[in-house]
């Protein structure tokens, strides 16, 4: 049975962790270079509990799956970002499968990359997979995407593919939302909630 809130999904996560794959999460979480940033004292010597309630308030139920799902990912925890991605599917709305053309456009006529450009560089957080999944779609070129991997920053990395190749068209934004729909599920419907 899946746990009944989000933050009691993300504490089931960390208690099941081994003791190691804890203590590299916990350095992860004070390494990782996006803002809002955990400091040190947050986390050193805490308890599973208390590491979920700090996710929770920095990063709000919606995004702190969303980073944990990456800080698990960098770690090599696979198998635990899969159970919580699966544990938190019904608490969290996500983005409903479909066509790009009905939902990439907001109500006002804008296109959703277009119109949350500046949430998108600040909360992506896993760019890898989205730029490969560019290329492997011919979006991006193997220059461009060697050029935005070697940017040190996340949000670096979002702004030169949102500046340089997404501009182009209005597939080529297409392509790139139905990317996010599927590698950041929470932040689209979180960004989808907003008027």
């Amino acid at each position: 049975m899946p746990p009944k809130t989000v933050r009691k999904a993300l504490a089931d996560v960390l208690e099941n962790m081994e003791e190691q794959d804890f203590d590299k999460f916990r350095r992860a979480i004070v390494d990782r270079r996006e803002e809002p940033r955990i400091r040190r004292n947050k986390v050193q010597g805490k308890s599973f509990l208390d590491i979920a309630d700090v996710l929770v308030s920095t990063f709000t139920e919606t995004k702190a799956v969303g980073v944990t799902v990456d800080l698990l990912r960098q770690i090599d925890c696979n198998q635990d970002a899969d159970d919580l991605v699966e544990d938190t599917a019904g608490l969290i709305a996500r983005p409903s499968a479909g066509g790009a053309s009905s939902v990439c456009t907001t109500a006002d006529g804008e296109h959703f990359v277009d119109k949350y450009r500046s949430e998108l560089i600040n909360s992506v957080t896993n760019v890898a997979p989205i730029l490969d999944e560019l290329l492997r779609l011919r979006v991006i070129q193997q220059e461009s995407y060697d050029k935005i991997r070697a940017l040190p920053v996340t949000q670096e990395r979002v702004r030169e593919l949102l500046c340089g190749p997404l501009r182009s068209s209005k597939a080529c934004k297409d392509a790139f939302y139905e990317i996010l729909v599927k590698n950041e599920p929470f932040l689209i419907a979180e960004l989808k909630e907003k008027k």
